[in-house]
């Protein structure tokens, strides 16, 4: 591999980048706010089926294409390409996951600069800075662009250090300490009155709701986002994994991990929002609508934190510095897609590509900001839960078609020699050739 690109110096620092990747806003803002417009437990189980059954094989693919090109996720497809077509729907599948992940990281980038608002908030309210905690609480065009301009020039910074100083060296810190503070805040919630009843709603499914189109079409989606799947991002980081690691074992560690933190996500905000709703919080409607789903989490659970005192700031400001964390370790994998590929195609340096692409999706998150109503819900519909789950089923389709077995087996087998012999072997090149296609267009074909 070329010292140019760079790869991640340890297996832990890929895992923890990738994970990163998979563990955001997806798992802590979008998992459980999915939950509770979803039928609560029913939708969880969904998920977890669909994460292990049909986002890790597609999890596997985009590594596998990824490593075996060493290039950016258009390059690494194309030269799996027999002839001028495949070279074409290479194309078209890569750089469709460029463009997805661009989408995503500009409204990731409006959500996460709510995040630094909220917490801030906590800090304006304990230096008696009244004016600053108004401004900082309640929406406006000034504050979103100047939070959102923010947080692109943070994610711009680390991502234009490269792959082990800058994704791996941050993932490394700001994973275990994502991970600190959200076991500490679900301690606490556990214990107060309301706590038990959202635990039932979580964990207690309601079995005639799990078959419901849309409770599936948003599982799925909310499977592939949380693993950053079809948005390139994976193919992108198989590329920096060293040629010795097992990528079997690398692909069951990100998606346990994601998997993990987004049920561990629901234990802390499912249970939050019932004992906000016995606090007086009003979170569902008369005919049981959850209220605020894109802004649940800046409306029931500041709400929550107010109620505990003094001590609500402190929680409040721990709960939110985790949220931008999450984002953070999120986007800054967005941002590395369509950057791998400015670099790798028109022989940019990093830097000047880092800017150029986070310019670029500056401007498409002011223009969501300045129509947010018709515009926000808009994006993240079609990127999370049809631009994802059909761009991932296209890479399923070229490593499963396109791709001969015998090839496929020879890149497995690096890092894994005894490979040919697996379970694993014997079942995912013949799943992710029929079953992972088939089952994904079955999801949306049943949702019309």
């Amino acid at each position: 591999m070329s010292s140019v690109r760079g790869e991640f110096s340890s297996r832990f620092g890929f895992i923890m980048a990738a994970a990163g990747s998979a563990v955001g806003l997806g798992n802590i803002w979008g998992f459980p706010t999915q939950t509770a417009s979803n039928g609560g437990a029913a939708f969880v189980l969904v998920y977890l089926v669909l994460a292990f059954c049909l986002a890790y094989p597609a999890l596997m693919a985009e590594l596998v294409i990824g490593r075996h090109g060493q290039a950016n996720a258009v390059s690494s497809l194309q030269k799996l390409s027999k002839n001028a077509f495949n070279k074409r729907f290479a194309f078209a599948v890569g750089f469709g996951g460029i463009i997805c992940a661009g989408l995503i990281l500009s409204f990731y980038a409006i959500v996460a600069g709510w995040m630094f608002t909220a917490t801030l908030e906590p800090i304006t309210k304990l230096a008696n800075m009244p004016d600053a905690t108004v401004w900082l609480s309640n929406q406006s065009l000034a504050r979103d662009l100047i939070f959102t301009s923010i947080f692109v020039i943070l994610t711009i910074s680390i991502i234009s250090k490269g792959v082990e100083n800058g994704i791996e060296k941050w993932s490394k810190r700001l994973m275990p300490a994502l991970l600190g503070i959200l076991f500490l805040l679900i301690a606490y919630v556990l214990i107060q009155d309301g706590a038990s009843e959202g635990l039932k709603a979580y964990l207690v499914p309601d079995f005639s709701s799990i078959l419901d189109p849309e409770l599936l079409v948003s599982a799925l989606g909310q499977a592939f986002f949380s693993l950053s799947l079809g948005t390139s991002v994976m193919i992108i980081y198989g590329s920096y994994i060293s040629r010795q690691e097992n990528l079997v074992s690398l692909g069951a560690y990100v998606t346990l991990i994601d998997v993990f933190i987004a049920f561990v996500a629901g234990l802390l905000i499912i249970p939050a929002m019932y004992v906000a709703q016995a606090q007086g919080v009003e979170i569902f409607s008369a005919n049981g609508q959850l209220l605020s789903e894109d802004t649940l989490v800046f409306q029931v659970l500041p709400a929550l934190f107010d109620s505990m005192g003094d001590v609500g700031l402190f929680v409040g400001f721990a709960f939110f510095a985790l949220m931008s964390i999450a984002a953070l370790t999120s986007s800054i994998s967005m941002l590395e897609a369509p950057v791998s590929y400015a670099v790798e195609r028109f022989a940019l340096s990093r830097l000047q590509a880092t800017w150029v692409i986070g310019g670029l999706i500056s401007v498409v998150s002011f223009t969501i900001i300045f129509n947010f109503s018709d515009l926000f819900g808009f994006v993240v519909s079609l990127t999370t839960q049809f631009g994802q789950p059909l761009i991932g089923m296209l890479c399923c389709v070229f490593v499963g078609w396109i791709w001969q077995r015998n090839n496929l087996l020879t890149e497995i087998k690096n890092g894994y020699p005894e490979a040919d012999n697996s379970f694993f072997w014997k079942v995912w090149p013949w799943y992710i050739k029929f079953v992972c296609p088939v089952a994904i267009a079955l999801v949306f074909i049943h949702s019309q």
